[in-house]
């Protein structure tokens, strides 16, 4: 840009004419400068990694410590699954995530780690192998059910960070997913089920669920705890049946606007 700065007429000059010219131009520079400077600040925004959920922890002790007899160490595999064998039995599509650190027990007992190909569902058995396709890119991976999540609405599935890198969805933080679950054998046909309900930004909102619950449904569990994202009720229904869970979700309805029923498969 370029500023030129006339002569003065009768030696003076007004406000208007062009003495002013170079007063103007130095704001303009200076309005392009901050505008640059913003721009750059934008533009570098995206190469920022997004956070990734992590799911609140179930109550201690509420998860069986290894539903099956395989070895806890053999349900984390760090290596690629074998292919499946068959059809798969359920097909689903939505959003999925990851989570971490590693460390934290999940719900079939083994530790959670971040490098092995394993993943976080509610309802599909422990130990199911699934393979989840990134729809946004068409690549796959094989991963095992270790622990139960996630527990953010809308999302179907958390990854491990190795799994989630192996699509592409580590960066972006979220994807649109594909999940094809295979028949896992040892799994019950029937399943144990219970309902999860928050997150409360208020104790208090838990508690009182938590009484109304026990009240409604003399002889269930019922159990109120923290997780990282507020406070959590959980019910189990005395037999622990998938319709009779079903029931106490639809019951529930949506208490908090931050607050969603979930149903969940325990084993």
């Amino acid at each position: 840009m370029h500023c030129i700065a006339g002569e003065p007429m009768n030696g003076r000059a007004s406000e208007s004419g062009p003495r002013a010219r170079p007063h103007a131009c130095l704001r303009k520079t200076a309005a392009l400068t901050i505008a640059a400077a913003l721009t750059l600040l934008a533009t570098g925004c995206h190469h920022e990694k997004r956070q990734a959920y992590g799911p609140p922890p179930p109550p201690l002790g509420s998860y069986p410590s290894n539903p099956s007899n395989e070895p806890n160490e053999n349900r984390s595999p760090r290596g690629p699954l074998a292919e499946p064998a068959g059809k798969p039995v359920l097909v689903e599509t939505g959003i999925a995530s990851w989570y971490g650190p590693s460390g934290r027990r999940t719900s079939d007992g083994s530790a959670y780690d971040g490098t092995g190909m394993t993943a976080a569902n509610k309802t599909l058995p422990l130990g199911t192998v699934a393979r989840v396709t990134n729809l946004a890119n068409g690549e796959s991976v094989l991963v095992r059910i270790t622990d139960r999540g996630p527990f953010a609405h809308g999302r179907i599935l958390d990854l491990s960070e190795s799994a989630a890198k192996e699509i592409g969805i580590y960066r972006v933080g979220v994807a649109k997913v594909r999940v094809e679950a295979f028949a896992n054998p040892t799994a019950s046909p029937t399943g144990k089920w219970c309902v999860q309900t928050g997150a409360f930004k208020s104790q208090q909102d838990a508690l009182d669920l938590k009484s109304a619950l026990s009240r409604r449904y003399v002889g269930s569990r019922v159990s109120e705890f923290t997780g990282d994202t507020g406070y959590w009720v959980r019910i189990d229904p005395p037999r622990q049946e998938r319709a009779d869970a079903a029931a106490i979700m639809n019951w529930i309805g949506n208490p908090d606007p931050q607050a969603v029923p979930y149903l969940v498969r325990i084993d």
